[in-house]
């Protein structure tokens, strides 16, 4: 029983070796990279959640003043109502006491309704810039996510580098990367 044994030669030593000590850099670099990565993202992750929050809070408040105003212009319409009433009622009665009262309760409620006008439209107006300000915080929101994909991108690809040492997805994950960075760096501009 004859065994054959394959000696490697020094050569073929040193070379491998070499590979490995090669291909265990390159995964210490991608490693680093990706930690690095890891952080980047989670810090736009808060950021982007940050600003979705800050405008999620703005449109509830437009949303209560909108409630508010809404609440005017109904009180506004009853106010309406009862002045109709009461000019109705003046109109159709046959004394005058009773005439000049009710006519000066519609001159009453004509004041009031316009007070009340007034704040309503106040509040609208409030509703509206809130409003306004909720959708001006959801575009840094928007950037900030794609951002973050970008570098979730990366970080796939990176790990696709170590496992296939394919030295070309690590470039593709430096330039996901770097559109990451940069979406997420021009978010607030």
């Amino acid at each position: 029983m004859e065994e054959e044994y394959e000696v490697p030669s020094p050569h073929e030593h040193a070379l491998e070796e070499a590979s490995e000590k090669k291909n265990n850099g390159l995964a210490q670099k991608i490693a680093l990279m990706t930690a690095v990565l890891a952080t980047i993202g989670a810090l736009i992750s808060y950021q982007s959640g940050s600003a979705q929050n800050e405008a999620m809070f703005l449109k509830n408040q437009s949303i209560l003043k909108q409630a508010e105003a809404s609440d005017q212009w109904a009180f506004y319409q009853a106010k309406s109502m009862k002045g109709h009433l009461d000019e109705v009622v003046a109109v159709l009665s046959s004394t005058p006491e009773i005439t000049t009262r009710f006519l000066a309760d519609k001159e009453k409620k004509e004041k009031e309704k316009a007070e009340i006008q007034a704040e309503a439209q106040k509040l609208q107006a409030e509703s509206r810039k809130l409003g306004e300000e909720s959708e001006a915080k959801l575009k840094p929101h928007e950037r900030l996510a794609l951002a973050l994909t970008f570098i979730q991108i990366a970080i796939a690809l990176a790990a696709i580098t170590v496992l296939t040492k394919k030295r070309w997805l690590l470039w593709g994950s430096v330039a996901s990367a770097a559109i990451g960075i940069i979406t997420a760096t021009t978010a607030f501009f």
